[in-house]
C-alpha cells in the first residue's frame, strides 16, 4: 500500500448507461475547429488543420452537476460536442481501424473563458487558461458501442434555458472522428481511459449564474447542468 504525504485527487470517472461500471478519465484530448458554421462565428481560417489541446481529467462535471461560475472571466461560453471514449489505443492508428478502439460515445461540454481566448491565440500562448480549468469539462453518460454501434450522424443539440442555441449534425465535421482519432495517435498514444471531445458547431454564446444548459446528441444520453454561483 501506498503512504502518500498528502490527501491523492479522487478518482475522476464518467457512467455507462445501462450499467452499474464507471468509465475511468485518464486523459481529455479537446479538437478544435471541426464546424465550418463556428469557424466562421469565430473569423478563423477554414483551411486550419484542426487544434488539438487538452483538459485536466479533474475537469469532468457528470450529469445533473454544476459548474460553478469560474474565477478570471467575464465571459464564459458553453461549446456543445459529441464525445468519443477510447476502449483501447496506441500510436499511429491507422484511419481503417480507428473505430475498433472506440469504447463508446456521449454529450459534452467545452467551457471556455472566451475573453481570454483571442488573447492567447494571438500571442501564441497556451489554450490551458481558456480550456483546461476547474469544471470545464461536464459529460454526460457514455453510451456503448456495442449497445449504439459506430456513429457517423446525429444532432448536436444544445439549449439554454430551453431556448435552442446550437443545432448541427456530426455529419458535418471537417474531420470525422476516425481521422481526429488517427491524428491524435500520430502525436500522443492513446489509451483506454480516453476521452476525445471532437469540436463544437455554431451558435456558441454566453452563459451566467442560475443558467441551466440541455444538452443532447441523437442516439445518446442528454445531460443537463446548471450554472452555479462564482467558484471561491
Amino acid at each position: 500500500m501506498v503512504n502518500f504525504a498528502v490527501t491523492p485527487p479522487t478518482d475522476s470517472y464518467l457512467d455507462i448507461q445501462g450499467s452499474d461500471e464507471k468509465f475511468p478519465v485518464r486523459r481529455i484530448y479537446c479538437i478544435g475547429k471541426n464546424y465550418v458554421a463556428h469557424i466562421i462565428e469565430m473569423n478563423a481560417d477554414q483551411r486550419d488543420p484542426p487544434v488539438i489541446f487538452m483538459k485536466p481529467r479533474d475537469a469532468v462535471v457528470r450529469n445533473g452537476g454544476e459548474i460553478p461560475y469560474p474565477v478570471f472571466t467575464e465571459n464564459f461560453h458553453y461549446e456543445c460536442e459529441l464525445v468519443v471514449a477510447m476502449g483501447s489505443g496506441g500510436y499511429n492508428i491507422p484511419l481503417a481501424e480507428a473505430n475498433r478502439h472506440i469504447f463508446g460515445y456521449a454529450v459534452g461540454l467545452d467551457m471556455t473563458r472566451r475573453d481570454h481566448q483571442l488573447g492567447v491565440i494571438e500571442k501564441g500562448l497556451p489554450w490551458e487558461i481558456t480550456k483546461g480549468f476547474d469544471h470545464s469539462a461536464p459529460i454526460g453518460p457514455i453510451s456503448t458501442v456495442k449497445e449504439i454501434g459506430i456513429m457517423t450522424k446525429g444532432h448536436v443539440k444544445l439549449k439554454l434555458n430551453g431556448e435552442v442555441k446550437q443545432d448541427a449534425d456530426i455529419s458535418l465535421q471537417i474531420w470525422k472522428i476516425d481521422e481526429i482519432i488517427s491524428k491524435i495517435s500520430q502525436q500522443h498514444r492513446l489509451m483506454p481511459g480516453d476521452i476525445i471531445m471532437t469540436g463544437t458547431p455554431a451558435g456558441v454564446g454566453a452563459v451566467v449564474q442560475g443558467d441551466v444548459l440541455d444538452c443532447s446528441v441523437d442516439g445518446l444520453e442528454p445531460m443537463q447542468v446548471k450554472i452555479g454561483d462564482q467558484a471561491k
